[in-house]
């Protein structure tokens, strides 16, 4: 996955009535940015500076703060809610940061925990929401942003030219000195470099220096230090824990642009195993679904072949079977009517089922009527549990007896007794 790392240009400190206030947008379009691109995060590729819009393309883009835009302060995290957090931090660190702290924005070290000392990173809110909207509006969306230094257990220095000069003629030279106390960046000109940062330093210290100023800091030094340009230690940079995205500057992919985001995640190379591994799964059910399916036809095919044997065995004469159901129905039928027995729905079935459960203290029928299948028999002067009575002898052979109006009672055979 290529990863574009974009250094935000070091802010210029205003006069104090101009404090706080945020670029304008003509100024904002003049603004260059430093960058390199890496397809690793390790060998840089390409490097240069140029306008947020001719900025080249990266599947991840990280942004680098300089060491003079971010201050640190070591404080007890508060006890607060998260949407009452940025709140609290304004009103401890309110007497510590030197800009209003209306317009700091605050950011905390990884994995701290409330109520326990934590390193909080203050810089200019305004000026870097400008900074981020310029890259946004070219098109440029910043997964991260965060320091050049902070503090770590392992001290370390690195040295790197100004273009401000120290004594008229020659570019002066900064010192950046991190160590588990805090981050300070102090010129070698004059002596406050000297108190700061003993010498010798402790062990384990790591020295760097840009190529421009490697000779001025082993001066200083007294020994070799190890030469780092500026793409480097920009790549250097991003290997931290450190977001300084937080609270109200914290990144909100929508729309489009998380959708964009999610299919090139997907593209990427890092992804690759699972695109195969998704491409295989979909194969395997594709795969697997058609075998069932035809699994499943054979099984149909050979049930209906095992029906059309089963017909043409019990009815010879049957040729072609195209409703078995309905075809066994009417062979079975004509075999009846050929044998003289009449059908459970003829007249005399249905008559003599309606005698055998007559009440008893009931006159015989005055009147009836038959169509195929149905029996209407007048029950004008029945009562309600002599109906009942009648009902419930015949459901047991299979007959249902429902109320046909004008006091008549239907006689049917009933669905499940019917022959299928």
């Amino acid at each position: 996955m290529s990863l574009l790392v974009i250094q935000i240009p070091s802010r210029q400190r205003l006069r104090a009535q101009a404090s706080g206030r945020a670029e304008t947008d003509s100024s904002r379009a003049a603004v260059e940015f430093s960058y390199v691109l890496s397809p690793d995060g390790v060998v840089p590729q390409a490097q240069g500076q140029c306008a947020a819009a001719l900025l080249p393309k990266s599947d991840n883009v990280i942004a680098v703060l300089a060491d003079t835009d971010v201050s640190w302060h070591h404080i007890t995290l508060p006890k607060a809610p998260a949407a009452r957090l940025r709140a609290a931090l304004t009103g401890v660190l309110e007497e510590a940061v030197l800009d209003d702290a209306d317009t700091t924005h605050f950011a905390i070290e990884p994995d701290a925990g409330a109520g326990q000392p934590s390193w909080v990173a203050a810089m200019n809110r305004p000026w870097l929401r400008s900074q981020l909207a310029t890259l946004e509006q070219a098109g440029v969306f910043v997964e991260r942003v965060v320091p050049a230094a902070w503090p770590d257990d392992l001290p370390s220095g690195h040295f790197a030219e100004t273009d401000e000069s120290d004594n008229g003629s020659a570019r002066g030279v900064t010192l950046t000195w991190s160590h588990p106390d805090g981050v300070a960046t102090l010129r070698l000109h004059g002596g406050l470099a000297r108190a700061v940062v003993a010498l010798p330093a402790p062990p384990g210290t790591r020295w760097s220096a840009t190529p421009g100023a490697a000779a001025a800091a082993e001066q200083w030094l007294g020994t070799t230090v190890n030469v780092m340009p500026p793409a480097q230690r920009l790549l250097q940079a991003t290997r931290t824990l450190w977001n300084l995205r937080q609270f109200d500057l914290a990144r909100r992919s929508r729309g489009i642009r998380a959708l964009r985001d999610g299919v090139r995640k997907m593209l990427s190379p890092a992804w690759r195993p699972v695109r195969i591994g998704a491409l295989a799964l979909i194969v395997a059910q594709i795969v697997g679904i058609n075998l069932w399916a035809w699994h499943q036809n054979a099984a149909i095919n050979a049930k209906r072949q095992a029906m059309v044997a089963l017909v043409q065995a019990t009815f010879p004469q049957v040729r072609a079977v195209l409703d078995a159901p309905l075809q066994m129905q009417r062979e079975v039928q004509a075999l009846r009517v050929l044998s003289g027995k009449p059908n459970d729905t003829d007249f005399e079935p249905m008559l003599q089922a309606a005698a055998g459960a007559w009440p008893a203290d009931q006159p015989p029928v005055d009147s009836l009527r038959y169509e195929p299948g149905k029996l209407s028999l007048a029950a004008a002067n029945w009562s309600q549990p002599q109906i009942e009575e009648f009902r419930a002898r015949l459901r047991p052979s299979g007959w249902q007896v429902a109320p046909a109006g004008d006091g008549k009672l239907l006689l049917t055979r009933a669905a499940d007794g019917a022959i299928q």
